[in-house]
Formats: structure tokens, sequence, C-alpha cells
């Protein structure tokens, strides 16, 4: 039986002073039948330690240590206390050309430092309309998800990226077909495939949430900018607790 998770990304947003969300957020679900990861920025990740929740970076860099002024390491968010890290979000493979393999370089990277990895794949608008979703998800599947990925250290994350932030949303039809995709192939991959959790993000919300959490093989949601709000993120937590 998978474990449902909630995943909240608060990208670049965050200051000491909106740690009262998390706490407010804990006090609502502190007898949580799922999993909340809550990925601060890397400057509050320290801060978060106090918090109920499983708490993440949201990149690291594929070596242990060097000369990459401004990057972090995988086993610099385990020494601050993180226990998973986000690799391939789209934001990070457009706005900083990463390509499938320097992500799954940078997940075997955390798996060394003991950190499970939310790898996110996705299509652009584009793909979609040209028809070649599943040959893009097949795509970082293969390239970005290491031989030696596991369900106990790695979740899927499938973020449309056409979806992302923008109030748009795929039809459940077209979630429940991206989503039992990646699920043959995790399985017909892995041995323990079939026990892989795969997340659904993308203006995910209170109000579209359950019917989201309702289709097959979607054990979760990555969620951005609704996460940054207990009002807003803690009706995501109940009806995946409901689903």
């Amino acid at each position: 039986m998978r474990r449902k998770l909630a995943a909240g990304n608060w990208k670049m947003n965050g200051l000491r002073a909106d740690l009262a969300e998390l706490q407010t957020l804990a006090e609502r679900h502190s007898d949580a039948t799922v999993d909340i990861l809550i990925c601060p920025p890397a400057t509050l990740i320290c801060a978060c330690q106090e918090t109920l929740f499983d708490i993440g970076g949201q990149d690291c860099h594929a070596v242990t240590a060097g000369a990459h002024t401004g990057d972090i390491s995988a086993q610099m968010l385990a020494d601050a206390g993180a226990t998973y890290v986000i690799t391939g979000h789209s934001e990070r493979r457009a706005d900083h050309a990463e390509t499938d393999s320097m992500i799954a370089a940078k997940s075997m990277a955390a798996y060394a430092a003991g950190l499970s990895t939310v790898i996110c794949i996705g299509e652009t608008l584009a793909e979609r309309d040209a028809g070649t979703t599943l040959d893009i998800i097949d795509r970082q599947l293969a390239g970005s998800v290491p031989a030696n990925a596991t369900a106990y250290n790695t979740v899927i994350a499938y973020e449309p990226v056409w979806a992302i932030g923008t109030g748009k949303v795929p039809t459940l039809a077209q979630i429940g077909q991206v989503h039992a995709h990646i699920r043959a192939r995790l399985t017909a991959r892995f041995t323990d495939g079939d026990n892989m959790r795969i997340l659904y993000g993308g203006s995910v919300k209170g109000s579209n949430a359950a019917e989201i959490f309702a289709v097959p093989e979607v054990d979760g949601a990555l969620v951005g900018g609704a996460s940054l709000k207990a009002d807003d993120f803690s009706p995501i937590i109940t009806a995946l607790a409901a689903s």
C-alpha cells in the first residue's frame, strides 16, 4: 500500500515570518494519515526542523563539494536537516538548461547523501498539442531516473509544464492516461516500481484536489503556490487523506 504524499514547493518564496503558516498547518494536521513534505528555500531548512513535517531542498548539485559558487550539495541539505530534495523541476530544466542526464546525476548524489528525491517530469503545451506527451514522458523517465532508484528513495512527480501556476488543469482523463503510463514504465523497469509513488502537480487547489486524487495511480500532489498558506494547503491535505 503506497502511503500518500502531499508535497509543498515554496520555490523562491518565504521568510522566517512565514514559518507561522507551518505552525498553523501542523496544528491542523498533527494526526495526519498522509505524509507531508515542505520544500522551503534553503535559507529556511534549518528553521523548519521544529515542525512535524518532512523537509526537503528544491535542488542540489551533482558533486559533493567544490568551486561551485551559489550551489548547494546534497550532503549540505542532509546536514541542514533535509530528508528529501526535488530534482528536475521544469523551472530548473527551462531556466538553467538542465538535461535529463544532469537530473539523474543530481538524484544519484541525493541517494548517496541519504536523501530521497522527488523527480519531476512533464511536457510543454507545444509538446501536448503535438501529441508527443507520452514520448516526452518516456524520454524523461529513462534519462532522469537513475537505475538504482527504489520506492524507498524516489517519488515521481508528473507536472505538465503548461499547468504550473497557470490555473489550467489537464482533464482527469489526461491525468489518468499519463499516470497509468508512468506506472507501466516504472513497473517494467524496477522490481518495486509498483510501489513508487507518483504525484500530480500543476494548479492543484482545494476546489479540485478531491477529483484529482480520485484518479487511479495519483498518490498525492506536488503543490506550488497553494502550499505557501495554511488555509490553501490544508484543504488539499484533507482531500488527500480522504481519498
